[in-house]
């Protein structure tokens, strides 16, 4: 199959936008063209103008498998442990040091790794009923994969290996039951999470936090993207509180820099320092 033009890409984009009101037009254009090229293979259309005409029919079951298909759903828990590892022993105990309760914002959740791996930290440090956590992503369908919290065997290996570098309590074991292939969460650990839609691209701020993370989702978006995003965050953080965003992203390029100070470059954590 032929490599898809920028003008076809464009061509889908107004579409989502006008049909589902989906906003794609800020994806860097390298990984958007990539996700659709694997879309064409796997649902074997024999054609660009195929995949159009299947989304202009406004099918909203194959919209919700186009959508979980392009927004990036790889994750595992307690990924970058040493991230882990400051969070455990700087962050989170000086951000329950000075507040009562902390609110906590995982932006773009995807599939609830990450949100498991906060609430055991918690859980292990004994602040888990002072925290409230908010975890959200554009994709509904993965949404409901995080709420279920059944994991592949498969990717427990890594996981544990992750937990124990991440300067685990015990193993991580001790948090899941193992049933036909499969690692079932203890649920009790995220019983106060409220897992719900919310899309970066053209949200807006709907709470105040003292830490959000938003890892690995950024690069995805091309750099006026990245812009908006980050001031929605910089509007949903209280003066003073936390931001972490992914390894290979940064906020010392963007427009709203100066109102942020570096806490630890290494693991991407900044704080807002001005409203």
């Amino acid at each position: 199959m032929q490599e898809i033009e920028i003008s076809q890409l464009r061509t889908l984009t107004d579409l989502l936008k006008v049909k589902y009101d989906y906003d794609f037009s800020n994806y860097a254009m390298s990984s958007f063209r990539r996700r659709i090229q694997r879309i064409l293979e796997i649902y074997k259309f024999p054609s660009f103008d195929a995949l159009l005409d299947k989304l202009s029919l406004g099918d909203k079951k194959f919209f919700h498998e186009f959508l979980s298909e392009i927004t990036v759903n790889v994750t595992e828990m307690f990924r970058d442990p040493s991230f882990w590892v400051e969070l455990r022993e700087n962050i989170l105990p000086l951000i329950f040091s000075e507040n009562k309760s902390v609110s906590i914002w995982h932006a773009g959740c995807s599939s609830g790794e990450e949100v498991y791996s906060m609430a055991i930290t918690l859980q292990e440090l004994g602040l888990l009923e002072r925290a409230r956590i908010v975890a959200t992503d554009i994709d509904q369908s993965i949404l409901s994969k995080a709420k279920e919290a059944a994991y592949s065997m498969k990717n427990m290996e890594l996981n544990a290996k992750n937990y124990e570098r991440a300067k685990g309590t015990y193993t991580l074991e001790k948090y899941y039951k193992e049933q036909n292939g499969k690692a079932y969460m203890d649920k009790t650990l995220v019983k106060d999470v409220v897992f719900k839609e919310h899309n970066l691209v053209n949200g807006s701020a709907f709470s105040k936090f003292d830490l959000i993370l938003c890892r690995n989702v950024m690069i995805y978006f091309n750099q006026q993207l990245q812009n908006h995003v980050l001031k929605v965050f910089h509007e949903s953080l209280f003066k003073n509180s936390y931001l972490v965003v992914g390894s290979k992203e940064s906020l010392i390029w963007c427009e709203i820099a100066n109102k942020f100070a570096i806490v630890n470059n290494e693991e991407k954590v900044y704080k807002k320092v001005k409203d």
